[in-house]
């Protein structure tokens, strides 16, 4: 039994390695995963297609290359074929050539490279603005346009439902329309935190002070994992984060039930200090 279960993972890790976003990849990490998982937006299937037609074939270029240099060294210029050592120290062309390709091969990553950071860093018209907030350690989140705020918790593990996925599922998600743009801000009350979802390909610091901005633009619905990606102290491993993408409608739906649900309440305490300074004056 051991052994048919140590064969099953070899042959899901071989065939995750092949088929890198096959659709045995959900919204989440799986056992043996090799590859990233299944994209839901542009901005990750740039990444995807970077990685997997630059990145990969020039990684694997250079490897057999400096395979084939190794092993043609040590037989080409063994002890017992060349009793006297060579006493050559520089060449001239040699040096040139290993100095120039590596420029080019970096010319060709910059390209596509630069092209996909322009396309995350800038941010589009936003349909829907949400600001995520690392706390020690969970994730607070509010709709600004909305009026709403709430905390986002990891459910416990014997609190889990059979269907929900350990260390990953969360007591209140955050929820989007499909095909509309939504701009994260981030922000921490803490410690350094990321806000990183991987099938958006979505990964931003966030930083007690300051607000940094990402956007993602999900083309299919259903519920997507991530993670805190900064280590921000001992549960830095319980801090999911959970979004669920569905229908307009359905957001809508939801948009109802949160407003009376986690409505915003006005702070009134500069209203009260005014009050109470105007008698005093008065008196």
């Amino acid at each position: 039994m051991v052994y048919k279960n140590l064969m099953q993972k070899i042959a899901t890790c071989i065939l995750l390695l092949i088929l890198p976003n096959s659709p045995l990849l959900a919204e989440q990490p799986k056992e043996w995963q090799l590859g990233f998982q299944k994209t839901a937006s542009k901005s990750m299937d740039d990444i995807v297609w970077f990685h997997d037609y630059i990145l990969l074939p020039i990684i694997i270029a250079i490897t057999a290359f400096v395979l084939f240099l190794v092993i043609y060294s040590c037989y080409r210029f063994r002890e017992s074929k060349n009793p006297t050592p060579s006493t050559t120290t520089h060449n001239t062309v040699v040096e040139i050539i290993w100095t120039i390709v590596p420029c080019i091969i970096l010319i060709v990553m910059a390209v596509p490279s630069f092209k996909i950071l322009y396309s995350q860093d800038t941010i589009p018209p936003a349909d829907v603005t949400i600001k995520a907030i690392g706390y020690q350690w969970y994730w607070g989140y509010e709709y600004p346009d909305e009026n709403i705020i709430f905390d986002s918790y990891m459910v416990e593990e014997k609190d889990l439902q059979p269907s929900q996925p350990r260390l990953l599922t969360v007591d209140n998600e955050v929820f989007v329309p499909v095909d509309k743009v939504v701009k994260v801000m981030i922000t921490a009350n803490d410690v350094l935190h990321a806000w990183a979802l991987p099938s958006f390909g979505v990964k931003r610091d966030a930083v007690p002070g300051r607000i940094n901005e990402t956007w993602f633009k999900a083309d299919r619905t259903g519920t997507f994992y991530g993670q805190c990606s900064e280590l921000c102290g001992i549960k830095h491993a319980f801090m999911p984060i959970t979004v669920n993408v569905v229908t307009q409608d359905e957001y809508e739906k939801w948009l109802e039930e949160a407003k009376q649900k986690f409505a915003k309440e006005e702070k009134k305490s500069d209203i009260k200090l005014v009050k109470k300074i105007r008698q005093e004056n008065i008196k």
